[in-house]
């Protein structure tokens, strides 16, 4: 990496240079400086039900475990083998007792420390077993959202969600009254930069243009839900490079205004629900099927979306991975859930009408990115009308760039703390803390 990138000379107030997209040796310094710096979302609790539950995931560029001990705590540890770097897990998730080196057997508990091991006695008095556990990191959780991350100096995770923790409350009433629980996902990747998605969650200024097919696929009524580009949605700037883009105000809050109508694209579902359940719970189910009302971004990794995780992965310069992580009511009727998978289906799965269209905005973004020499990347709409409120976060019309001008001033931000924090050596798995319960 040059010593000589300055993030400032890529980035202005209101725009970027298309280099931003571009440059490897700054691809390099965000990996280093953000994705081991701050905090990193890498499961959701439903994920890991039981003790000995495990996936396999990535903090950055690093793979790594995350597991449920026998006493309930989650830990992640680097998926590298202390003796000679390899592997000790290949599959996505499971269950086991212990992770154990397909190389020369070195076994590992679900809390990471090194259990046993082959003919030990070839060691002689060189080895001490306690000093050699799987490489861990500091996790915390908030509502169900499990992150991690590398730096021991880190503020806490609920100091660093700050004023996007009551949005991720409000997000998981999607659970009707039950937690809320992942569904599966669908993952693909994009030949682009991460910034070009991380730019995408709170953009609604695109939605009528590039989501046309989706809307020309669904009936008058759901066209008119998502007639928000002129509405009274808003997007707001909530510290830490978290924003959050209101486009549906009247669906903020779930279990408010249960009294209104039915929209009649779930009323087969409700005459349906009512055989089982009280009409009053039947509405909050029906509420929690159609999704929230808007998007909150979580730098740098995660958005809750409407209604489903989306999370991203830098692969390279010129490589993102994406995730589409369905969500669901955990105990919640089936057929509530079969609705909200059709939904998800309908935008974001491979063949849906949403997700193929944003993927070929993001390429075209970074394939135009190249062309020209100091042509800046406009990040100013909304500029005019924005304003602080009486919190002193930013906010603006639906449509504005707040959201992206609040990514990139934490960008910077993490850019220009200097290095990140040195690779742990000899610890083990931190210890889990569960912070901010909500669900």
């Amino acid at each position: 990496m040059s010593g000589q990138t300055d993030p400032r000379a890529f980035l202005g107030p209101d725009r970027a240079d298309g280099t931003i997209y571009n440059d490897p040796a700054l691809y390099e310094m965000e990996m280093e400086r953000i994705f081991m710096r701050n905090w990193i979302w890498v499961a959701h609790r439903s994920d890991l039900p039981e003790a000995g539950d495990f996936i396999t995931t990535f903090v950055g560029a690093h793979p790594v475990i995350v597991s449920r001990d026998r006493k309930g705590a989650v830990h992640v540890m680097l998926n590298r083998c202390r003796h000679r770097a390899a592997t000790v897990c290949e599959l996505s998730k499971g269950r086991t007792s212990s992770f154990v080196c397909p190389y020369h057997g070195w076994a590992y508990g679900l809390d990471g420390a090194l259990r046993a091991l082959p003919q030990p006695a070839g060691y002689g008095d060189l080895l001490n077993k306690s000093e050699l556990p799987l490489v861990g990191l500091r996790v915390e959780e908030y509502a169900g959202l499990i992150f991690a991350t590398f730096d021991p100096e880190a503020p806490s995770l609920d100091e660093w969600l700050g004023a996007a923790r009551p949005w991720i409350d409000l997000f998981m009433k999607q659970g009707a009254g039950w937690p809320v629980k992942t569904m599966g996902e669908h993952r693909f990747t994009f030949p682009g930069n991460w910034k070009i998605q991380l730019e995408n969650t709170t953009d609604a200024y695109h939605f009528p243009i590039v989501h046309k097919s989706f809307l020309d696929s669904v009936d008058r009524e759901t066209q008119d839900t998502f007639d928000f580009v002129e509405g009274s949605g808003f997007v707001e700037d909530l510290g830490n490079g978290h924003s959050v883009m209101v486009m549906i105000p009247e669906l903020v809050d779930l279990e408010a205004d249960l009294d209104a109508p039915i929209p009649e694209r779930f009323q087969d579902l409700a005459d349906a629900l009512l055989k089982d359940y009280a009409p009053e719970q039947v509405r909050r189910i029906v509420r929690a099927v159609g999704g929230s009302g808007f998007n909150l971004n979580l730098f740098p990794n995660l958005a809750c979306s409407m209604a489903f995780f989306r999370v991203l992965r830098p692969l390279g310069v010129h490589e993102t991975e994406i995730r589409h992580i369905a969500i669901g009511m955990d105990g919640g009727p089936e057929s509530g859930n079969q609705a909200r998978l059709r939904l998800h289906e309908h935008f974001q799965g491979p063949m849906g009408f949403g997700t193929p269209d944003d993927a070929e905005a993001w390429d075209r973004v970074q394939r135009g990115s190249v062309a020209g020499r100091d042509i800046s990347i406009l990040l100013n709409r909304g500029l005019a009308h924005e304003e602080a409120g009486p919190d002193g976060r930013l906010r603006s019309d639906v449509s504005a760039e707040t959201g992206m001008r609040a990514a990139y001033r934490q960008w910077l931000a993490s850019l220009e703390a200097g290095p990140g924090p040195s690779l742990p050596a000899q610890t083990g798995s931190c210890s889990h803390k569960a912070a901010g319960e909500r669900v």
